[in-house]
């Protein structure tokens, strides 16, 4: 047995810094001594115990962030529809428990390191992302006809209620939005879940690959035939608006959907060659179609001005965005991280107008006001400055967190947030609906991806409008459009002397390139190419293999 050393012992006392304790203890450890990699439970990337963050943080985080957002997930349950119709869906559909469980480490991810104000703004992105979600499955819930039959009031809602691809854009319903419900088929089931938990969507693409379906078209593509082969989205809609995704490889997945769906369908693509005013015109036509199927469908007339009432409010959250995106650009006081910043931009967007993104702008404006008041530099070890381009990894959109903590790279911009860059006009049908068709136009995936060079190489305007140093770009391996330039990218970056990282992923399948190959791709570069070293080395290496 080994014998006690008190000598040791007395030394180690001694030689304690019990002020530095005191100080870390109150402030938490500054950053390069936080050493967040040790609190990983091994493969699962759980946390042993919570972050420390100081007393002040710590506490913040543990009641305005888990105990607040716990009970608001009870509360937003509870008045979009009980909690009798959320156990049916969960009960249900395979993707609905997978994904409310663990939705407070999906906030863990990507506010992890976070102190002062930029742990008041980003918790908040993710509170209205929560609450989006819920408004919506529990509208499906309610309105589905699998887990109500028989009941005249759902049959009625039901039948109000029109579904449509995620990228067809939510603001196409707002003429009818006093009495019609609009649902995306599967930005609840497919989108908002991989983020989540990466392991939901996996079932769905090798479920539709059984069908016999190759294994190369988008996996996003895949995956969301996969949940109607499986039949595991809920039965809420007289009719569905389609669209290509915005990528002409999903063709094939598109026929599987429409087969299986069996309903009144209208489909509105977004066109490959959007730049050509003949295009465009058609595009405005295929709208006032898409108008004409939904009256058709639910007897309910068109409103020109609650069509423009809905465009002013929406109107509202571009204004700010661009006073978001000026503070981003021009000081180093913007309060929001690259996670936050993309996820809730894109989801805001996309879907179009409701009150929980007003209420979280007006809070936010507010913090961000603080800030460049007050001169707060929230992410204050950055070395340097990134733009992130093409189609992210959904599996890992957290990794721009664990890249300012380990290298101090600040993801200052995402290329899917610029996509609807403009406001809407409301002084005139032809104008409104002239720039609607310019907004469907530029969808996720469509503009900046496979849009045209031109619009390809907006990078290059929004690097110098951004002030960024380095780009992100992400290499999504079953994109035939990105990988058709993926050569003239790399002939700009050297002939342009800009340091480029590219990331390869299959978007939702997490199987093909896993998180911590991610990670060893950018450790890589910036100790062999930026011979730089890692702010915190405990986040180089650690098996997240399980982790959801």
């Amino acid at each position: 047995m080994k014998k006690f050393d008190l000598k040791s012992v007395v030394d180690k006392v001694k030689a304690t810094d019990y002020k530095k304790l005191a100080r870390d203890f109150w402030y938490g450890k500054p950053h390069g001594e936080r050493r967040l990699g040790d609190l990983y439970c091994d493969k699962t990337g759980l946390y042993k115990h919570r972050e420390w963050r100081g007393v002040k943080d710590t506490f913040y985080y543990f009641n305005k962030v888990w105990l607040y957002n716990y009970g608001m997930l009870v509360y937003d349950v509870m008045r979009y529809g009980g909690v009798w119709t959320f156990a049916k869906g969960c009960w249900r559909y395979r993707w609905m428990g997978q994904t409310y469980l663990p939705v407070l480490h999906w906030f863990d991810r990507g506010m992890e390191g976070l102190r002062g104000e930029a742990l008041r703004a980003c918790p908040l992105h993710y509170r209205a992302m929560t609450n989006a979600t819920i408004y919506q499955f529990m509208g499906m819930f309610r309105n589905d006809l699998n887990t109500n039959k028989g009941s005249k009031k759902v049959q009625a809602r039901h039948d109000k209620t029109i579904a449509h691809d995620e990228t067809v854009w939510g603001g196409i319903f707002y003429p009818f939005s006093k009495e019609v419900e609009n649902i995306p088929l599967q930005m609840i089931p497919y989108f908002v879940t991989c983020h989540v938990n990466n392991h939901t969507v996996l079932n769905y693409i090798d479920a539709v690959q059984s069908l016999g379906l190759p294994g190369d078209p988008c996996p996003m593509c895949q995956a969301e035939a996969g949940l109607f082969v499986l039949d595991d989205v809920p039965d809420y809609y007289k009719a569905v608006i389609t669209s290509n995704e915005a990528c002409d490889g999903s063709v094939a997945t598109s026929i599987i959907q429409d087969w299986l769906i069996d309903k009144p369908l209208f489909a509105m693509p977004q066109p490959m060659q959007f730049d050509d005013p003949l295009v465009h015109k058609h595009c405005m036509k295929e709208i006032e179609e898409a108008w004409k199927f939904i009256e058709e469908q639910t007897g309910v007339p068109f409103d020109y001005q609650q069509l423009c009432k809905k465009l002013e409010s929406q109107n509202e959250l571009q204004r700010f965005e661009w006073e978001k995106w000026d503070v981003a650009a021009n000081t180093s006081y913007y309060p929001i991280n690259g996670v936050a910043q993309a996820l809730y931009r894109i989801y805001q967007s996309q879907y179009g107008d409701l009150p929980i993104w007003h209420e979280t702008d007006k809070k936010v404006r507010r913090i961000m006001e603080k800030c460049v008041e007050q001169r707060i530099n929230n992410f204050p070890l950055t070395r340097h400055r990134v733009i992130a381009w093409s189609c992210a990894p959904l599996y890992y959109s957290n990794w721009c967190t664990w890249a300012y903590n380990c290298w101090g790279l600040n993801t200052v911009m995402n290329m899917d947030s610029l996509m609807f860059d403009m406001t809407l006009r409301t002084d005139g049908y032809e104008n409104t609906l002239e720039d609607m068709a310019t907004y469907h136009e530029w969808a996720p995936m469509r503009r900046m991806a496979v849009g045209g060079m031109h619009h390809i190489f907006e990078l290059w305007e929004n690097m110098e409008r951004f002030h960024c140093d380095m780009v992100m770009m992400y290499d999504q391996l079953l994109c035939k459009g990105m990988q058709g330039v993926h050569g003239l990218f790399e002939d700009e970056f050297r002939a342009r002397n800009i340091h480029a990282i590219w990331m390869p992923h299959a978007l939702p399948d997490k199987r093909n390139v896993s998180r911590a190959e991610i990670r060893s791709i950018i450790n890589d570069y910036m100790t062999t190419v930026m011979q730089e070293e890692p702010l915190d080395p405990s986040l180089l290496e650690f098996d997240d293999s399980m982790s959801w």
